[in-house]
């Protein structure tokens, strides 16, 4: 899986008026995740596993910060975080920020492309 478009993200200023609108404009099921700060996106049927349909992905939502994750974010699914962020830069583009663990599921991490874009990586397990 290695490669693909795995998940994305969306920075709000205000929480509720983001779910809402998601919800109310697509239909998503948002989902607050007060542990880790986060709202989950869901935009189709999903199990544990995630969708259980082909051609979607499932999302989320957090805060701006002001920061360098301050506009949507396109994650990416890769074997090694590690690995990945040392092609990355030597490739010119630079890690931002530090690699996560995020509960039991897995783990991320955040980069810059060299044309200024942060993406995310995701690790399953």
């Amino acid at each position: 899986m290695a490669g693909r478009v795995v998940h994305f993200e969306i920075p709000f200023d205000n929480g509720d008026r983001a779910r809402e609108f998601y919800r109310e404009a697509f239909g998503w099921d948002v989902t607050q995740m007060p542990e880790f700060d986060y709202t989950a996106a869901g935009t189709g049927p999903a199990g544990e596993q995630g969708p259980t349909e082909p051609g979607y992905i499932n999302g989320g939502m957090f805060k701006r910060d002001g920061g360098p994750l301050s506009g949507p974010i396109i994650t990416i699914d890769v074997e090694n975080i590690e690995e990945s962020i040392a092609k990355v830069e030597a490739l010119g583009g630079s890690a931002v920020g530090e690699k996560m663990t995020v509960g039991d599921m897995g783990f991320a991490a955040y980069f810059r492309d060299p044309e200024g874009n942060v993406m995310g990586l995701w690790q399953n397990p």
